[in-house]
């Protein structure tokens, strides 16, 4: 052999040494994953694609005890989500995880004892060990990236933590249970006494326990959410699956937007919450909590009683039914619960008595079927004696079956969230029922004939002075019309408004036909109309009855005529012929914002991209109004009704009827006649007659709270408090919960950023005082900008007040009138 032979062996050699060293050589702090042969010791990580989690040994709290776990790695809060040898600490830093060539992985102490394994069941054959970016530590075949395929996963044995993508509940094929359980304490990671996960006995539901006894039950799946978790509703950041066949159950939540952080715990103290990571507070909002009021304390009120949080007292036996022990029951102790005042004999006439807005009774002795009927399922129910209740198992398609065959436990009202539940009655029950029913029904009857032939002589009367009274009233006032001559032509301003002609507009109106009306605003009706070129206008026809006079008629036209604006209706021309006085403007297709903010169904078709930009160009639109056009104006009158939408459902602000012109250096103005809408008045000016810009940018806050949650300021009802809208908002935020917000059927679009970015832009324009409140410049920027806001200070008109809930407004045409605001005018008694 020659001598550069015996160099290049000697080489091959080298080379060979240094790779096989190499491979056993711990991961850098770069990769998410291990290979067979590789290992992990004590110091060394392994970190996620996306940063997101990290792997590696931890000593928890001021314990010294050392755990091989995963914790969060984008946030430094030292939140561990799972632990692997939880039972079993290494007592010192010499632990190391080990990866056979089999796909087992070994955790082992010092003497090389194994103080956990993944105890696969079967083997691979190229494995590799990866954290994966949803929190899972899978072991998987190297080019096998399908879960059902996974040799192993973390998310299989589960710590204290459960993770979006990851099951709670269990397997009936494997025994697998994925129940989460808190630690013993904060430097003890071992099972404690706290659990949340689901009982599979009867119809499977959601609880919560200290060792063996339920303090929480948050009850069974039907098709929404569980009957006993009210607050887990539709929204833009979770998306729900419930899973039940004869090889598993299971509950799972998605993240609709994967770069948000969540987590459900049950912590060594037993509290069992859900928590979202908000990246501008920096902290763990509270989305979902276990205990939240005393009637989620497990049959609080004792078998066959209900619990409402609402009520003084809050529980009550079922119609039917009596407390068991009276005198227990007079000093608040309802745990005795109720008994039937008459027994069942399973008689003729029996029959079922419903209940709404009911959490279902506890079902771990219950009997179910999923494909039957609910009138199937009444039958079935009716023909076995000892069934005692039923409902259905899915209320969004009214099917499933659920019967009860004992006393019904654990029994709360949820108004606006629960379900229907039948309870058989005896039929002597029954009759009592029905004959009170049939004696208020003829009472009923009898007050009301009484009261209709008394109301038919007295409006016979008053419409007769009615009559009177309107008509000398409306030829005065066409008089007074007449004399001041409301001619546009007159004025100095350069309008370049056309005239249109009466015949004209009752052409393309068709005489005003009932057909064309597009609705009823306060001044008048609107109407649809078509021009000879085929341009669609909508024409706002001023009633001889209406608040508005000739001067706000006037406004309105010298108003509109010099604004141009995308997001400002757009004025086509006017009528002044006779007595009429009408404002023909561009058809808006999509009606108001009301017409669709407002009502359930309607309002699923505006998701957050839209709702985005109808709060944008709102914002565009006012800034306009106050410092880009030719004159300062200050609307006075902003509201969800007085925007308009074309057909991309752009927003248009319109009605510039109470509108006011300021001049260069004008800041603010006071008057005796307040006009405006209850609900989006500033205190300044509904109080004391103050209006500027800032009241405007009040009435910009309340609207864009409004579209975020879908509910109105006025009229705005919470089980929790008696706050409007504004304080509800205010409240969540200060509880850092603003999610808790946000509009049920947003969809699945929008960042989390965008819509708490939101939240806080309309907090900010609410505020007390005039002076905290952004001009609409800086509103802009912050509703298009990243940088952090100022905390927004208490709102004013911080609680509901008692005012009249009907509306009498001005608008440039609407579908419907709300019943929870009312346009005002009013004097100041000063």
């Amino acid at each position: 052999m020659s001598l550069n032979a015996v160099k290049m062996d000697g080489y091959v050699k080298q080379m060979f040494i240094y790779f096989f060293l190499l491979s056993t050589i711990s991961p850098s702090h770069a990769a998410d994953a291990i290979t067979p042969g590789q290992s992990i010791t004590d110091g060394r990580t392994i970190i996620s694609s996306g940063q997101t989690y990290e792997l590696g040994f931890f000593s928890p709290g001021s314990s010294s005890a050392r755990y091989l776990g995963i914790w969060l790695n984008k946030i430094s809060t030292g939140t561990v989500i799972w632990v692997a040898n939880r039972e079993s600490p290494i007592l010192d830093r010499s632990g190391t995880l080990n990866f056979t060539h089999q796909g087992t992985l070994l955790l082992q102490n010092r003497t090389k004892n194994v103080i956990w394994s993944s105890n696969n069941t079967k083997n691979g054959r190229n494995p590799v060990a990866q954290l994966l970016d949803s929190g899972n530590f899978v072991v998987r075949e190297n080019n096998d990236e399908n879960p059902e395929n996974y040799l192993y996963q973390s998310f299989d044995y589960p710590g204290d933590t459960n993770l979006p993508g990851m099951k709670l509940g269990r397997s009936f094929r494997t025994g697998l249970d994925w129940t989460i359980t808190s630690w013993k304490t904060l430097d003890d990671p071992a099972k404690g006494e706290y659990s949340f996960g689901i009982d599979p006995r009867g119809y499977p539901q959601m609880m919560y326990k200290k060792g063996d006894l339920i303090k929480f039950r948050a009850g069974s799946w039907n098709g929404i959410r569980f009957t006993g978790a009210a607050r887990l509703r539709p929204n833009p950041v979770y998306r729900y699956e419930f899973v039940l066949n004869e090889n598993e159950v299971y509950y799972k939540i998605y993240l609709l937007n994967s770069s948000v952080l969540s987590r459900l715990v049950v912590n060594a103290s037993g509290v069992t919450e859900r928590l979202t990571w908000i990246e501008q507070t920096h902290s763990w909002a509270r989305f979902f909590a276990v205990g939240e009021d005393q009637c989620d304390d497990y049959n609080l009120c004792g078998a066959n009683a209900k619990c409402n949080i609402n009520n003084v007292p809050m529980c009550a036996c079922l119609e039917g039914f009596e407390p068991k022990s009276a005198r227990d029951w007079s000093y608040q102790d309802w745990s005795s619960g109720c008994v039937r005042k008459s027994a069942l004999a399973c008689a003729k006439g029996e029959g079922f008595e419903k209940h709404i807005e009911m959490k279902m009774p506890d079902t771990s002795r219950s009997w179910y079927n999923r494909s039957m009927s609910l009138k199937e399922c009444e039958d079935v129910c009716s023909r076995n004696c000892s069934c005692v209740a039923f409902a259905n198992t899915d209320i969004i398609k009214g099917s499933g079956c659920l019967l009860w065959f004992s006393d019904l436990i654990d029994l709360r009202e949820f108004p606006g969230a629960g379900q229907e539940l039948y309870v058989r009655m005896p039929a002597s029950y029954l009759d009592g029922i029905n004959k009170k029913k049939e004696s208020k029904r003829r009472k009923r009857i009898g007050i009301f004939l009484c009261t209709i032939l008394l109301g038919i002589g007295v409006l016979s009367l008053g419409l007769v002075l009615y009559i009177r009274r309107t008509k000398q009233k409306s030829q005065a006032k066409m008089r007074s019309i007449t004399e001041k001559n409301c001619n546009i032509q007159s004025r100095n301003e350069d309008l370049d408004l056309p005239l249109i002609d009466l015949m004209t507009i009752m052409k393309v109106t068709d005489n005003f036909s009932n057909k064309n009306k597009l609705g009823e605003g306060g001044f008048g009706p609107v109407y649809k109309g078509v021009l000879v070129d085929g341009q669609e206008i909508a024409v706002k026809r001023l009633s001889v009855s209406s608040g508005q006079g000739v001067e706000e008629f006037k406004n309105e036209v010298v108003l509109i005529a010099k604004l141009q604006h995308r997001n400002l209706v757009k004025l086509l021309g006017c009528c002044i012929e006779g007595d009429e006085r009408m404002l023909i403007y561009e058809y808006m297709p999509n009606k108001s914002l009301d017409f669709f903010i407002f009502d359930q169904s309607r309002s699923k078709l505006l998701d957050w991209n839209k709702r985005i930009n109808i709060i944008d160009g709102i914002a565009r639109g006012l800034l306009y109004l106050h410092q880009d056009s030719r004159l300062r104006i200050i609307h006075r009158d902003l509201k969800a009704s007085n925007v308009l939408l074309d057909q991309d459902m752009n927003p248009k602000i319109s009605d510039f009827g109470m509108a006011r012109i300021f001049g260069g250096d004008q800041i603010e103005a006071n008057t005796t006649r307040v006009v405006g809408t209850f609900g989006y008045m500033a205190p300044e000016y509904a109080v004391d007659g103050l209006f500027s810009m800032k009241s405007d940018i009040f009435s910009f806050g309340v609207l864009v709270l409004e579209v975020v949650s879908g509910r109105k300021n006025r009229g705005f009802y919470s089980h929790d408090h008696l706050h409007n809208l504004l304080g509800h908002a205010w409240r969540l935020w200060m509880e850092q919960r603003p999610l808790d917000l946000i509009e049920d059927m947003l969809g699945e679009s929008g960042a989390l950023s965008e819509i708490v970015r939101r939240v806080h832009v309309g907090l900010l324009c609410v505020q007390q005082r005039p002076e905290d409140r952004p001009n609409m410049s800086t509103v802009v920027l912050m509703l298009g900008g990243e940088s952090s806001l100022p905390q927004p200070k208490q709102p004013g008109f911080f609680t509901e007040r008692n005012l009249p809930e009907a509306e009498s407004s001005s608008s440039c045409y609407k579908s419907t009138t709300s019943i929870n605001e009312i346009t005002i005018t009013m004097l100041d008694p000063r």
